[in-house]
């Protein structure tokens, strides 16, 4: 059976070079409990918990920064700072994706827009160098000022001038280095 071409990224219109792989752990609380639905009351109770969290998302938010920026501090440890191995792509890709994924959550919507824009660049770039440090580093500068001044929901026109500036970065990088990107 032939592979399938990779998946496009649907914000710079490239073909991916890494995704996150998704694995299913086995479920043994459904084993134990069965199957069946849920009743309504039961996920009006759990809207209702999400929508009415109050947890502080800025010491998780923090922490997956420090995850980040411990991985951007293993590439510039690097001769060149430069880097095409998936392993230190990955320890800057996984806290990303675990802001996109948890921001929205905690009201923080602004957070997962922004990291999911430096999902997609890191999906499409080949490698890590001094410029893409730059963009990420501009990412995450970004990211800690919103927990630090706690801009939650989508930073009205304010957070859509941050994100426009991020995704111009981006746009940039791709236009400079042609030859690092795959159309």
């Amino acid at each position: 059976m032939p592979d399938k071409p990779p998946p496009k990224n649907d914000m710079f219109q490239m073909k991916t070079r890494r995704q996150a792989e998704f694995i299913t752990p086995p479920n043994y609380l459904k084993t134990k409990v069965g199957y069946g639905g849920l009743t309504d009351e039961i996920l009006n109770k759990a809207q209702a918990l999400l929508e009415n969290n109050t947890v502080d998302f800025r010491p998780l938010g923090e922490m997956y920064l420090d995850s980040l920026l411990r991985g951007v501090h293993d590439v510039k440890a690097l001769p060149n700072w430069e880097t095409r191995d998936e392993s230190l792509i990955s320890a800057i890709l996984f806290p990303a994706m675990q802001l996109k994924a948890n921001g929205g959550m905690f009201h923080y919507q602004l957070v997962t827009m922004i990291a999911d824009y430096l999902i997609k660049f890191l999906e499409v770039i080949e490698m890590i160098d001094k410029d893409a440090i730059e963009i990420i580093m501009a990412f995450h500068t970004t990211i800690r000022a919103i927990l630090l001044g706690q801009i939650k929901g989508d930073g009205g026109a304010r957070g859509a001038d941050l994100l426009k500036a991020l995704t111009d970065a981006c746009h940039r990088y791709l236009e400079k280095y042609p030859e690092k990107k795959t159309s």
